[in-house]
């Protein structure tokens, strides 16, 4: 069922090009994404953490913009109708997660948190998980378009990132909520745990979509 090897793309390559576009968007999102929260961590709201919030920001901008022609391509070429829906939802999805990482970055360089040292490596781990399930879910995704055999083994990966990143942020909370740290810090230091923890659970949920748009495309 899932050994189908037909791109999508046999009538435009302008819809090829930008749907690649929009997945190394979420992939650049991630990895600048994880690099921020290092630096933060490491040097707090300073210009570096500054200029990395900034490329964040421009890579929503241009991800939004990707997201709207890809849209109206589908729409005023009357391309795959059948699936022009499910690729639609997916594409609405997708920018979820980039402003995700984007509202989560900001959260930081508004909110300048204050967090315990014995709290870095378990936020900077709760990151790169969350960066490398959308990393997967891009991955995931291209193959919907290229090569649908490779679907299910990167969405596994999700599921058992976003798994892993469940465990990691309940453990996160459980060390804040034992700690010493006043309830406002600790109610601060949950939200900006939440929230980053969200980005995976989101992943997570386009894989479900995902993986049901693939099967009915492989009928």
């Amino acid at each position: 069922m899932f050994q189908l090897h037909i791109s999508l793309f046999s009538k435009t390559k302008a819809l090829e090009r930008d749907i690649d576009d929009f997945h190394d968007k979420l992939i650049d999102a991630s990895l600048t994404f994880s690099s921020a929260i290092k630096i933060y961590l490491k040097e707090g709201r300073s210009e570096n953490f500054k200029k990395t919030s900034s490329q964040i920001k421009k890579i929503e901008h241009s991800a939004d913009a990707l997201r709207r022609n890809i849209e109206n391509q589908l729409y005023t070429n009357n391309l795959i109708p059948d699936l022009r829906a499910d690729v639609l939802q997916l594409s609405e999805s997708f920018d979820r997660v980039i402003n995700k990482f984007a509202e989560a970055t900001y959260s930081f360089y508004a909110e300048k948190p204050t967090i315990p040292e014995e709290y870095h490596s378990g936020i900077k781990e709760l990151s790169k998980l969350s960066s490398d399930c959308a990393e997967n879910m891009a991955k995931a995704s291209r193959s919907f378009f290229r090569d649908m055999s490779s679907v299910r083994d990167y969405s596994q990966k999700v599921y058992f990132i976003e798994h892993e990143s469940d465990v990691c942020s309940r453990q996160l909370l459980e060390q804040v909520f034992d700690s010493e740290l006043d309830l406002a810090s600790k109610l601060q230091l949950k939200a900006l745990i939440n929230e980053i923890a969200d980005i995976a659970d989101i992943a997570e949920d386009f894989i479900d979509e995902l993986l049901i748009f693939t099967i009915k495309r492989s009928l």
